[in-house]
This record gives C-alpha cells, sequence and structure tokens, in this order.
C-alpha cells in the first residue's frame, strides 16, 4: 500500500496532512448533452465499466458527448505501485479473462462510439506483461462494420519490449501511447522503483523504428514539485524519442495516502508548455489543468489526420470490389 502521506518528501521538504485548496479558476463545466445521456444510459443498462466513471474523469461530458471512451483492460490489480494512482496493487496470479476483447467489442459496438481509448493495470505477472490481450481486444474493435479509430495507454513491457510493441502494431492500432508520468527527477518519488523514465523513453522509440509513421503519445502530471525546466527538458526527451502527442495535465491527490499535491499550476504557464511544445516539433500539445492522457482536443487532431487516410483505403477497396 502507498505510505502515508506525511512521509512523502518531495524537493520542498515533508508535506503536511493538509491538501491544498483547490484554487477559484480550477473548475469543470458541466456539459450534459443528448450523446452524454445516451451513453450514461447505456452504461447502466448493460453494466459496463469505463475508466471515464471509476476515475470521476473531469471530461467525462465531453468526451461522452463526442463519442469517445476509455476501458481498462486485464482487472482491477496492478503488479506495481505508484504513489499518483488510486488502482489497487498486489499479485493478479496469471488471472485473465479470454471473453474480455469480445466484451469490449460489444460495449464499443453498444455505445457507437468514434474512437477508443483501452487502458490497462501493470501485468508484471504474465510472460508478455498483457500486450497479446491487448492486441486480441484491438483486434476485435477492428472487426466491427463501423470504422472506429482505436488508442491503447499501455505499460512500459519492460520485460520484451521490442516484440510486445511489435505485437501492437500488428494488430493495427491507431496510436500507441505510454505515459513518462513525471519528470526524472520526480520518478522515484512518484512512480513504482520498477518503473524509470529511460524505460519509457526506450518504448517510444522502438515503437517509431518498427513503425516510423504510427502516431505515438505520452502525458506529463505537473504540481508534483517539478520545475518548469525540468518539465522542458522531459518534453525535449519525449520529442528526441519522436512521441508525436503530448498531453500535460494538472495532478489531483486520488486519497491523503498518495503523493501530495505540491502546488495548483496556472493555466497561462499550461500555455507556456504548449507553446514551447509546438516549437520542439510536437504534431499537437494539449496542455491545461483538465487535460488528461486521453483528452478530446488531442482525439480530434488525431481523427483529423487519420480520418483522411482511412477514408482513402475505404474508397480503394471499393474500387477493388
Amino acid at each position: 500500500m502507498p505510505r502515508p502521506l506525511k512521509a512523502f518528501k518531495t524537493r520542498e521538504g515533508l508535506k503536511s496532512e493538509t491538501p491544498l485548496q483547490k484554487p477559484e479558476w480550477f473548475k469543470v463545466r458541466l456539459q450534459e448533452a443528448e450523446r452524454y445521456k445516451t451513453i450514461e444510459g447505456l452504461v447502466g443498462q448493460h453494466k459496463l465499466a469505463t475508466v471515464c466513471q471509476e476515475a470521476r474523469c473531469p471530461n467525462i461530458y465531453e468526451c461522452w458527448n463526442k463519442g469517445t471512451a476509455t476501458f481498462m483492460l486485464m482487472g482491477d490489480t496492478c503488479t506495481r505501485a505508484c504513489k499518483f494512482c488510486h488502482v489497487k496493487n498486489g499479485n493478479p496470479k496469471l488471472w485473465l479473462d479470454p471473453e474480455e476483447p469480445h466484451k469490449i467489442r460489444n460495449s464499443v459496438q453498444v455505445l457507437n462510439l468514434d474512437y477508443v481509448v483501452l487502458t490497462s493495470v501493470t501485468r508484471d505477472d504474465l510472460p508478455d506483461e498483457g500486450s497479446d490481450h491487448f492486441a486480441k481486444t484491438v483486434e476485435a474493435i477492428k472487426t466491427l462494420e463501423k470504422e472506429v479509430l482505436v488508442e491503447t495507454l499501455t505499460p512500459d513491457f519492460k520485460k520484451n519490449q521490442e516484440s510486445c510493441v511489435q505485437r501492437m502494431i500488428d494488430s493495427k492500432v491507431d496510436v500507441l501511447a505510454h505515459n513518462v508520468e513525471t519528470v526524472n527527477r520526480l520518478v522515484p518519488w512518484v512512480r513504482d522503483p520498477r518503473c524509470s523514465q529511460e524505460i519509457s523513453l526506450s518504448f517510444h522509440r522502438i515503437a517509431k523504428k518498427l513503425k516510423p509513421n504510427l502516431i505515438t503519445k505520452s502525458s506529463i502530471m505537473l504540481g508534483l514539485g517539478e520545475t518548469q525546466e525540468e518539465v522542458l527538458d522531459c518534453m525535449k526527451a519525449l520529442r528526441d524519442a519522436k512521441v508525436d502527442v503530448v498531453t500535460l495535465g494538472q495532478y489531483l491527490q486520488p486519497t491523503k495516502n498518495h503523493h501530495p499535491v505540491v502546488r495548483y499550476v496556472h493555466p497561462d504557464e499550461f500555455k507556456i508548455f504548449e507553446s514551447k511544445g509546438l516549437e520542439m516539433g510536437f504534431r499537437f500539445v494539449a496542455s491545461g489543468p483538465l487535460v488528461r492522457s486521453s483528452y478530446r482536443a488531442a482525439e480530434v487532431f488525431i481523427q483529423g489526420v487519420l480520418k483522411p487516410h482511412l477514408q482513402h483505403k475505404e474508397k480503394e477497396a471499393h474500387v477493388q470490389l
């Protein structure tokens, strides 16, 4: 289990158990619309599980209104214990639901989604760390008559990155994402000891080596005690690994037993990171307090890149018929 809050250290020293108050400008605007209500009703009716609801994502209204949802694969028990994450940790003992790829496919069909994000707990207990299960889920979704774009936000696959990433590419995934989460200096305080920035960057370098035109994506949380210079260094490292899309958002402490929020980053500072990221050569930067790994603005950009290509493929197939 995560250590008590009083035991956490940051660059500013031990933090008290009194959490920081959210500033006035940190607000979530509710945007319930017809499609959101439809998806909410279907999720309840069919007892579907989405990360959007379980993680209480502040962007659920925007995403569901536009036909995007995120699903978590391979159970609710993670083999790692990152200090920012609310998912329970332990040993799943090789358990997998072989029907899950088909269940997710059916959920996507029922919800009539256009863009699906698949994420998961980390599964160090599995020989392939779950890459085949991920790939089978992508392949199942791709059998739908409706063209659906699929993004996967995967663990680092540190045991055998090349073969695992290749399996993901073979599944015809549209976007391959893996998060560095925080700046290099804070990794020991924020992520599980088995994680490292170098392992995460290696994931992205391998993906681009195996498929240079694949869209890759990563995310950084702010407010954990990082400096502006460290954030820019982290972004540059991602860009050097040829990552296409980066998202930056405000970290929020899930419980008092998790890493504290050291500060709330002002929207103006997020704008600076967005501008600097575009200067570095990222194809798209989503940067703001409410931005999350799966963020609708980034997905709109990705759809704009991929949809014309998909439509061209459909026309080619029709001509061949």
